[in-house]
């Protein structure tokens, strides 16, 4: 859960990316656009310019010398503004150039960026160029002055996203919350109708649609399933009971010949197997239908006494030697019933799969409870926890006690592990 994100942050961290991207590669466009613009009006400006003077020297009767003078003090005044004698006046253009030099009135920025216009007039019937240069803004700081408003912007930008983002959420995004905490309350086992409010949004009522049918449909499917379990498991138990008592009344019969009387046995240890079968599937149904849902502090340490002592007679038959560390008391949160049929099921699955004279250990260390007793080859793994499969073929069993254990496991989220080593079993749950 800790790397997820919710879906409202998502598009809010793309339009972060995008904006930030976009952002950055205007600054770029922003600075030749403001430079193309600054040059062109810099080079109408020139234009203008020279015009002007070529209009006043056209005007005034002057001699060389005068124009030599106008030159000096022109070129004192305006830096890089000149006129001088030309070649020829015949085909010559005007020209725009850059020059890139020393700032007479700048002397710590060094070398400064000059836009020039260079004009030809003829004054006298004499040819002339004109030339004047103007000081272009420093590209740098034009650029620095572009990021700093650029990024001012990129802030006010995402805060509006975030503030958008926080009110859209809470108005836009209400009913989906309050669908998701109906769902998250609703309890199947309880039998009562889930209620989602009307929505206004055209998504969400459609899928409270959806919920409110799928729910309903679940509801009448759960009572359905519930109500066969409960009715085919105890109309199983009373013909299996009838038949086992009627075992018994023949077993007990004068004149029952040794050969009946073996007949009769065996069919009594499969009774008696349908029986287990029978109850431990009504159990698997119960606890998948959520019919065991009052719990408590249970103490591990007193129920794994009690499932010694239940077991105490085929542990006693076997020969087997119990060892058990019970130090440490530790108490979960369980239903007491199913923590008892788990313990009982994990101590008979221990005392099946030992041979003879074998030892088993049940230990409880670090919120987790052990269970290890020998063995000659290890359970398969694949079918360990299924229903029905025969983890061994040397023991034969209902089938059903490991997938109960794993059941209620998988209800309170313990986990539950097997593995073989050094000739042992080991069955842990980590709680």
């Amino acid at each position: 859960m800790g790397n997820m994100t919710k879906l409202l942050s998502r598009p809010l961290k793309a339009f972060t990316i995008y904006s930030l991207l976009i952002l950055l590669i205007s600054i770029p466009a922003y600075f030749l656009v403001v430079d193309y613009i600054w040059l062109e009006e810099m080079d109408e400006q020139n234009w203008l310019t020279v015009q002007h003077v070529k209009k006043k020297l056209q005007r005034l009767e002057l001699e060389s010398e005068d124009l030599i003078k106008i030159d000096e003090l022109w070129g004192t005044l305006q830096p890089g503004a000149s006129i001088s004698p030309a070649e020829s006046y015949v085909n010559k253009a005007d020209s725009i150039y850059e020059i890139i030099r020393p700032n007479e009135y700048d002397f710590d920025n060094g070398l400064d960026r000059f836009r020039g216009l260079q004009s030809f007039v003829e004054i006298n019937g004499l040819p002339y160029r004109i030339t004047i240069e103007t000081n272009v803004e420093e590209a740098d700081e034009t650029l620095l002055a572009i990021a700093l408003v650029t990024f001012f912007f990129f802030i006010v930008l995402i805060l509006g996203f975030i503030i958008l983002n926080r009110r859209i959420a809470l108005n836009s995004w209400k009913p989906f919350y309050q669908t998701l905490q109906s769902l998250k309350s609703f309890d199947l086992s309880k039998d009562k109708q889930i209620r989602l409010d009307e929505s206004d949004i055209y998504e969400f009522q459609e899928l409270n649609n959806s919920l409110n049918q799928l729910v309903e449909r679940n509801i009448s499917s759960y009572q359905q399933q519930k109500s066969f379990t409960e009715n085919a498991s105890h109309e199983l138990q009373t013909p299996i009971a009838l038949l086992k008592s009627r075992l018994d009344l023949l077993l007990q019969e004068k004149g029952v010949t040794s050969k009946i009387s073996e007949i009769l046995n065996s069919i009594e240890a499969p009774l008696s197997r349908l029986s287990r079968i029978n109850k431990n599937l009504l159990l698997l149904a119960k606890v998948e239908n959520h019919q065991y849902e009052e719990q408590e502090s249970v103490n591990i340490r007193s129920y794994i006494e009690n499932s010694l002592a239940l077991f105490e007679d085929y542990s006693v038959d076997k020969n087997l030697q119990l060892k058990t560390i019970l130090d440490a008391v530790i108490t979960v949160k369980a239903n007491p019933f199913l923590f008892e049929t788990l313990t009982n099921n994990l101590l008979s699955n221990a005392i099946r799969h030992s041979p003879a004279g074998a030892h088993i250990a049940i230990t409880i260390e670090n919120c987790t409870l052990i269970f290890t007793n020998s063995g000659t080859k290890a359970l398969d793994s694949d079918k360990l926890f299924k229903r029905f499969s025969a983890v061994s073929k040397e023991v034969v069993g209902s089938g059903l006690g490991l997938a109960i254990v794993k059941e209620i496991a998988t209800k309170y989220r313990w986990v539950i592990l097997y593995s073989f080593q050094d000739q042992k079993h080991t069955f842990s749950v980590t709680f």
